[in-house]
């Protein structure tokens, strides 16, 4: 049933974002920092440095608004999928590849209706902590400089912000338009995302399937979640990579601005080379593997179904 499908995409989403959110913001910030100002060197430096300069809390900036939005986004991908296969499908023979592919591609356009704000707001909490550790680590530089001037450089002060507080000013100064900044490119991303990832993990489960009427055991769906995932991941990262820099609102010192897909594409590549569109490519493996193992796992176990029947039952 619909309310199952959607019950399970949330809870697979909430799961699945709880444990990988660190790596995710650790992907940001590598994927935001440009030449000549880079603050971390790989992943692990990343995650290092942020718990000793933002705490341990400060690897789930941003978590939040994924925690709130990534339930309608799971729902939305995974029954949409299930929506056009069921469509698509002719007397519920089995699906050619190519509709395998449009069922996918169908779900990954649908998505876009939440996942674009959601990553617009997560992309500006999650990157504000390498912006204020850039900014004093340049007034820490400058202050050295200038040491023979008297007096000492005032300290930076990192004013945080909140996820309502940038969605207020966004509608106040732009509009809804503004919480959809990045469409396009995250059209580019999810949609070749799906069309990839869908039927590879239809394909992989159903060689764990010894009876085509019975599911998969769990850990061939976990498994061929991850290794779909992260294959997905890998092969669509430069539009990833783009559309976090087109998402991003604030900059850091002597760093580029975009003016569209295009634009960004062109300054990527003439000023950081191709091998920069591959920037945060293993920590997007990482976070997309298991939160899709977990997201299929849940949704083919169907916790939903057992919640939704005890209903009834616990009402009697």
């Amino acid at each position: 049933s619909l309310p199952a499908k959607l019950i399970n995409g949330g809870i697979a989403g909430l799961i699945g974002v709880t444990c990988v959110f660190p790596i995710d913001l650790a992907k940001t910030r590598l994927q935001n920092q440009q030449n000549g100002q880079r603050m971390y060197t790989s992943m692990s430096d990343c995650l290092i440095k942020t718990i000793r300069s933002e705490g341990y809390f400060g690897m789930y900036r941003g978590a939040a608004v994924n925690l709130t939005l990534v339930t309608p986004e799971k729902a939305i991908k995974l029954a949409a999928n299930d929506f056009f296969r069921h469509h698509l499908s002719k007397d519920g023979q089995k699906l050619t590849l190519l509709r395998e592919m449009l069922a996918g591609c169908g779900a990954g356009t649908c998505q876009v209706i939440v996942t674009t704000p959601m990553e617009m707001l997560k992309i500006q909490l999650q990157d504000a902590g390498r912006i204020a550790a850039q900014k004093k680590l340049m007034a820490a530089q400058a202050q050295l400089s200038s040491s023979s001037v008297a007096g000492a450089a005032e300290p930076v002060v990192e004013t945080r912000t909140t996820a309502m507080q940038i969605t207020r000013e966004l509608l106040r100064s732009k509009g809804i338009a503004g919480l959809y900044k990045g469409l396009g490119a995250t059209l580019l991303r999810d949609v070749p995302f799906s069309i990839v990832y869908f039927p590879l993990f239809a394909n992989l489960n159903k060689l764990g399937q010894k009876d085509p009427n019975v599911k998969a055991p769990f850990y061939v769906s976990f498994l061929s979640g991850c290794v779909a995932g992260s294959t997905a991941a890998v092969a669509v990262n430069p539009c990833d990579v783009i559309k976090t820099r087109l998402q991003s609102l604030q900059r850091g010192v002597n760093e580029d601005s975009y003016s569209g897909i295009l634009d960004c594409t062109k300054k990527i590549w003439q000023k950081e080379g191709p091998m920069a569109f591959l920037k945060g490519a293993y920590c997007r493996a990482l976070v997309i593997a298991p939160l899709f193992g977990i997201a299929q796992v849940v949704y083919f176990i169907g916790i939903a179904e057992f919640l939704l029947d005890m209903l009834p039952k616990h009402r009697a």
